[in-house]
């Protein structure tokens, strides 16, 4: 029975580069998938786009792709699989992204290479043409008014599908849902049918345990003294074998660091799902609630027995909208005391922002390592004196020139404060926020651009 393999090389937009090179060189791969785009990210690229036409697409593209173009296509001797790499690294300009990828093919000496960008994603312009939708967080696009910068729908399989068919190496998606970027080849090489819902389900299994990356092969998952990894320096990403039925197995290249078990391969079906009998995806909702894993030698797993039932009628869309700024200042107090000064430094400011009329929407003042995570009822209970604290007072604001007061204030403690504060940092960034939206199927318009390098 024909086998596919497929590499996760990215779990994130600054995911390590040297796995996803092991795997590309070692890794035996049909494809090598790319997944790095979050729901905040595209709209930071949307930011980057509107100041410069050619940006905003992955800042780590062109580093990723100089590594990997060497080992894409087919080998010299016709026997070595065929490479071909999917990304979402288009974020929100697959069309500029696509165009440095050929650069970079051209650059590298790599002629005929077919380099396909997906575009459609991006429904701003519709959405702007009824603003009374309402949105996750209770508000509309019209309460927004001005500050909504990015609108992009979570696009399936059928545009990568369709590039596919036309033969590219290279694809480039904007906003694609993550399992789609791996259930797309299972789908083109094995034929399987779009209504053909139990195996859209298994493959997409395949597609949400590989979309992290590191996170299946032992990242985010060591906790020493109960769950040991093996050098997480070296840490190897995964790779799927997949057959026709839709079963699976989980492992990483020989040699590399970390581990892959079904203890890891649990927590990620589980990492980021609702409901596992209900998992929505633009192209089935899945059921994971069936799924066994089972150990088929070191770092080998086999996922089976996912279900699939019909898709979802609307397409959820990401809005982007810019929500204020932050103002922060840290001070760090160390030394018998530190803990007792580093309160008061903490009063001193809350008591300046007062004074001064600072105008934010909310604060947060915080002793890192003290209670910064759980609150100052647990964090007074702490058993030893801390010799080391750092002060953390960071406020939103709507205005810019409030959110640098913040930051301001807490570096006069340096001769306005407790004794021995050192350290002190501050900085103002603009918050850009995330809600959501469901779009009808029909609203959105897929296009394939494709062509070859020089």
């Amino acid at each position: 029975m024909k086998t596919l393999r497929i590499g996760s090389g990215a779990g994130y937009s600054g995911d390590r580069i040297e796995p996803a090179i092991e795997l590309a060189e070692h890794g035996e791969l049909d494809y090598l998938v790319f997944e790095c785009l979050a729901e905040r990210t595209i709209a930071l690229a949307q930011q980057a786009r509107l100041v410069d036409p050619e940006a905003g697409f992955d800042p780590l593209l062109g580093e990723r792709m100089r590594r990997v173009l060497p080992f894409v296509g087919r080998g010299a001797d016709g026997q070595r699989r065929r490479l071909r790499v999917i990304t979402n690294m288009g974020a929100a300009n697959p069309l500029a992204a696509a165009r440095e990828v050929r650069r970079l093919a051209a650059q590298l000496g790599l002629s005929g290479l077919k380099v396909a960008a997906l575009t459609g994603d991006d429904v701003l312009a519709t959405l702007l043409r009824d603003l009374s939708q309402p949105l996750d967080n209770g508000s509309t696009l019209a309460s927004l008014g001005d500050r909504v910068i990015s609108a992009n729908a979570y696009l399936g399989v059928e545009g990568i599908i369709d590039a596919l068919h036309a033969d590219a190496d290279v694809i480039i998606t904007g906003r694609v849902a993550d399992p789609s970027l791996f259930l797309a080849p299972q789908m083109f090489e094995f034929g399987w049918a779009a209504d053909d819902w139990p195996l859209l389900g298994r493959g997409t299994l395949v597609g949400h345990l590989l979309e992290c990356a590191g996170q299946i092969s032992g990242g985010y998952f060591a906790d020493p003294g109960f769950k040991e990894v093996a050098d997480l320096a070296r840490l190897g990403f995964p790779l799927a074998e997949v057959d026709a039925t839709g079963r699976a197995v989980i492992s990483k290249v020989a040699g590399s660091g970390g581990r892959i078990d079904t203890a890891t391969c649990t927590e990620q079906m589980i990492y980021e799902v609702h409901d596992p009998a209900a998992y929505l995806t633009p192209d089935v909702t899945a059921d994971f609630s069936g799924v066994s894993f089972t150990a088929q030698g070191p770092d080998r797993v086999m996922a089976q027995g996912a279900d699939g039932r019909a898709r979802p009628q609307s397409l959820k869309v990401s809005v982007g909208y810019l929500d204020g700024w932050i103002g922060e200042g840290q001070m760090s107090y160390g030394g018998p005391g530190a803990l007792a000064r580093g309160r008061l430094a903490r009063e001193v400011v809350l008591e300046r922002l007062k004074l001064t009329g600072v105008v934010f929407e909310e604060i947060r003042a915080e002793l890192i390592g003290v209670d910064a995570l759980h609150g100052t009822e647990l964090g007074s209970r702490t058993d030893s004196e801390p010799w080391e604290v750092r002060l953390r007072v960071a406020a939103r604001c709507a205005d810019r020139a409030e959110a640098l007061r913040i930051g301001n204030e807490v570096e006069t403690l340096y001769t306005n404060g407790p004794y021995g504060g050192g350290g002190a940092s501050k900085s103002v960034r603009q918050v850009v926020a995330v809600a959501s939206l469901l779009l009808p199927r029909d609203a959105v318009t897929l296009q394939v651009h494709l062509e070859d390098s020089v």
